[in-house]
């Protein structure tokens, strides 16, 4: 399954920065006693662990003014990783004067109860713990713990994701509608579960991207699989291709080396972020490669542009488990199954392949020893229908798409309401929308932002007004009932 997230794999071509009208010092860092358990009453589920939030008070205009609160749900990836480059908290707070709040998922970065990921995952008493429904339960009780502690009732809150942590926002809007008035969304495949979205939908895109920014890009990959297969198949075929792809240790099978390309190009198509548009200087070194390259000499160009310079290539670096893919791999193996194949198209760029439920199944039960559970997001949250259920149900969610994204394809692409929105980009990549503002950005991503602001000022707006009138009628009835004014206002 290819990577979620909101930034590549590697920041070669997106340095972390803090935004440049923040400062470092205001983010304060909190830890909340968080329980374990949000949905039963076993005496373990009261057991506690530390979940990390962070707050940023610097332009908050206070709790007197109802100033809003925009609260980023942390996703598969420790929160400091993540925070410096969501920008669009940051960059909207001094417009809004909003109170910005960061929190960490449930067993990513500092928020692991009892230890280690690793400790926890091999904990069966414990694992089970670890799902999404768990989280947003964490985050409806850590800000309504934050609005308790700084008497902000009356602010409104404003929940922004990205990538699953989008999907979370979306959920957490409708399951705790109470808790915030609206939701950002940004690129939240929130249909690629349960056959809803096809399953070549994602390598589809990926393939499109790269023809449309060369075709003779896309027709070298294309035809390169062949080749490194034939190579590999010679006498001493893997040491050969070892060698022309100078990797660091010599390749077990040619899948090993087709599975590093084949994450390259994801990562490349799904994060072709301006200004650099690492998918272009990709293509660039594949196309610009001295005549007489063959095919995998070119492919390997492209390698060493994308990847940069190294004494060698680690075809195995993103297959070693780390605490975060630790933790993903077992989120994708309990709920978060999602159905994502090559496909059998001749215009796919990759070998034919399609996703085997059976086979993925039987693979998580030898890891983890449980069954994954299909379906069970869409039985949880919904999915199939969405328009037609949520057109009276939900509101106040925008779901933010860029259309070269390849996760564009499980994402929802048309308005379904007049208040659930879809803000899409022609040219968007992944959670772009929502990354820090730059002076570089293009005009369509300078507008999609505009359009997203305006929409939550509109929410504010009205949010506003309703509690002015719900106050006045209070008032109201208060007098009517026999009270004076003077003892309303005490």
């Amino acid at each position: 399954m290819p990577r979620l997230g909101t930034l590549p794999i590697t920041m070669q071509h997106e340095p972390q920065t803090i935004s440049s009208i923040s400062h470092p010092e205001d983010f304060k860092t909190y830890y909340y006693n968080q329980k374990l358990d949000h949905f039963n009453y076993r005496l373990d589920s009261y057991t506690t662990f530390k979940q990390r939030y962070v707050i940023n008070y610097r332009y908050w205009g206070g709790a007197n003014a109802s100033a809003p609160i925009f609260a980023y749900l942390g996703a598969e990836f420790p929160l400091d990783e993540e925070f410096p480059n969501i920008g669009f908290l940051s960059d909207n707070a001094p417009r809004f004067k909003a109170l910005q709040v960061y929190i960490e998922h449930r067993y990513y970065g500092e928020s692991v109860p009892f230890g280690s990921m690793k400790a926890a995952l091999k904990n069966e008493s414990i694992r089970g713990y670890f799902n999404s429904a768990q989280a947003i339960a964490d985050y409806a009780a850590v800000l309504l713990h934050i609005k308790k502690n700084i008497s902000a009732e009356n602010s409104p809150i404003i929940v922004i994701g990205g990538s699953y942590g989008g999907m979370l926002a979306a959920w957490f809007r409708l399951k705790y509608p109470h808790i915030a008035l609206g939701a950002i969304a940004s690129s939240a495949p929130i249909l690629y579960f349960d056959t809803i979205a096809p399953q070549a939908g994602y390598f589809s895109i990926v393939a499109k991207d790269f023809k449309e920014t060369s075709e003779s890009c896309y027709k070298t990959i294309k035809k390169s699989w062949a080749e490194i297969d034939r190579v590999a198949s010679e006498p001493h075929g893997l040491s050969t291709l070892s060698k022309r792809f100078n990797t660091c240790n010599e390749l077990n099978a040619s899948s090993d080396i087709e599975e590093y390309l084949v994450t390259i190009y994801s990562d490349a198509a799904q994060y072709n972020h301006p200004p650099s548009y690492p998918l272009s200087i990709l293509c660039n070194a594949i196309d610009g490669a001295s005549v007489g390259t063959d095919t995998v000499g070119r492919i390997y160009a492209g390698v060493v542009a994308y990847m940069g310079n190294h004494s060698c290539y680690d075809v195995n670096v993103f297959k070693r488990p780390t605490e975060n893919s630790e933790g993903w791999n077992w989120q994708t193996c309990s709920e978060m199954v999602m159905p994502i194949g090559f496909g059998t198209s001749p215009d796919s760029m990759f070998p034919p392949q399609t996703f085997n439920l059976n086979e993925f199944i039987n693979e998580c039960k030898s890891f983890y020893g449980v069954l994954p559970q299909p379906h069970w997001v869409t039985t949880y949250y919904g999915g199939q229908d969405l328009k037609l259920t949520l057109h009276r149900f939900g509101s106040n969610i925008i779901f933010s798409n860029g259309l070269r994204d390849p996760y564009s394809s499980g994402g929802v692409l048309e308005n379904i309401s007049e208040n659930i929105l879809a803000v899409t980009t022609i040219n968007g990549s992944h959670c772009l929308d929502i990354l820090l503002a730059r002076p570089s950005d293009p005009q369509w991503l300078v507008m999609q932002r505009k359009t997203e602001v305006k929409i939550i000022e509109q929410w504010i707006a009205k949010y506003r007004e309703d509690l002015l009138a719900f106050k006045l009628h209070v008032r109201a009835k208060y007098i009517y009932e026999g009270n004076s004014t003077d003892s309303y206002q005490k």
